[in-house]
């Protein structure tokens, strides 16, 4: 039988897009992506948990995300998990797990006034970074 690697995501991009070019003028962007999940304990006090997603884009997509997406929007992203692995400079191997994304739905109501206030994300609140894992270069 053959494995299925599929992720879905929605949540609010934790910073602007990092947009690099590649040999052979080749786009690939990559940002952090918060996912917020909001549940009821066991005294009834509501908790949020957040997760921080890698997600990397390619080509078009990452043409896509430089030219619309920024800190805080709100996205759709499907694709699949990759992990990445390598020596840093004191030779520890570091792991990196990241979602290649294949397609983008970008959420955010439009807003023809270019505000970037709360309401162009749906009332979301984009949590602070730095509670998420290390991030490394590409």
């Amino acid at each position: 039988m053959r494995g299925v690697n599929r992720v879905t995501l929605i949540g609010n991009l934790g910073k602007d897009p990092d947009v690099q070019t590649l040999e052979g003028n080749i786009a690939v962007a990559k940002f952090p992506l918060a996912t917020t999940e909001t549940y009821k304990d066991r005294s009834g006090k509501l908790v949020s948990q957040t997760e921080w997603h890698t997600v990397v884009l390619w080509r078009g997509l990452a043409e896509l995300a430089q030219k619309y997406l920024h800190k805080g929007s709100l996205i759709y992203v499907e694709g699949r998990l990759r992990t990445r692995t390598w020596d840093d400079k004191e030779g520890n191997k570091k792991f990196a797990t990241e979602v290649v994304g294949d397609n983008l739905i970008m959420l955010d109501k439009r807003n023809d006034g270019g505000s970037h206030g709360s309401d162009a994300y749906g009332g979301f609140d984009v949590p602070e970074m730095g509670t998420g894992p290390d991030e490394s270069g590409f």
